[in-house]
């Protein structure tokens, strides 16, 4: 269970780095979010249906694997319809009131976009430890970009870099409560592992579909290095699961 925590930690934190590359940085390059967002998303895509979803198959019934992972898809969307988070692309010709209100909006809703993503992390490490280390690198790369969507906005409204820093680090912080949550509940339930299992995966391939790839498309307008980030993340996917 301390493996969980420490990995969906490092995820979470990384939406903390985010904050400070704005604080210290002018920030990072266009590819350099496009082919990580790419990455993420192929990573995702091929572990929720090569591992989550054929092994809920092959321990559960096949209509109940359906229904579950289209339900994970579902909560995603109904949490992207209720609480909808933006990601900021650096205006800075709003006022500061108004950009300190985008700032605190965008990070409550990476915070609460977080908490799903850490059952993800408690999910897979639970079903195959090396499943929730790469998963954990894949929201990592995911959540710094989320990061530097928080902090660009309260950096600009003039809020100090301390609470920026802080504000960024506790919206990244739902991930390891998710990922205990998931882990606690596999452990003493464990006869619901396919549905979770689906379920999951309808969460990945939401999140991959509906955030990473169109936010990649508009971080970076060379679509191919967001196409040789998804090839590569889909390889070594694929290479991992070869070997486990």
């Amino acid at each position: 269970m301390i493996e969980v925590f420490i990995l969906s930690l490092i995820a979470g934190f990384a939406s903390a780095l985010g904050g400070l590359i704005v604080i210290y940085f002018k920030g990072i390059s266009h590819r350099a979010v496009g082919m990580g967002l790419g990455f993420s998303a192929g990573v995702m895509i091929v572990i929720a249906f090569m591992s989550l979803f054929y092994k809920a198959l092959e321990i559960g019934p096949y209509e109940i694997v359906v229904v579950s992972f289209i339900a994970g898809s579902l909560l995603m969307m109904f949490f992207d319809f209720f609480i909808p988070h933006k990601h900021f692309c650096g205006r800075r010709s709003e006022g500061q009131g108004r950009m300190m209100k985008l700032g605190i909006l965008v990070a409550l809703g990476m915070t609460m976009h977080n908490f799903p993503e850490g059952a993800i992390i408690g999910v897979g490490y639970t079903v195959l430890p090396a499943f929730g280390i790469i998963l954990a690198l894949a929201i990592a790369i995911h959540n710094i970009p989320e990061g530097v969507a928080v902090a660009v906005p309260l950096k600009a409204a003039g809020m100090k870099n301390s609470r920026i820093f802080k504000i960024t680090l506790m919206s990244g912080m739902a991930e390891p409560l998710g990922a205990l949550i998931a882990a606690l509940f596999l452990v003493a339930v464990p006869g619901v592992l396919p549905i979770a299992l689906a379920f999951t995966g309808g969460v990945m391939v939401y999140l991959s579909i509906d955030e990473l790839i169109p936010v990649a498309k508009a971080q970076c307008r060379n679509t191919r290095v967001i196409s040789i980030g998804i090839i590569i993340g889909m390889a070594l996917a694929m290479a991992l699961e070869a070997l486990v």
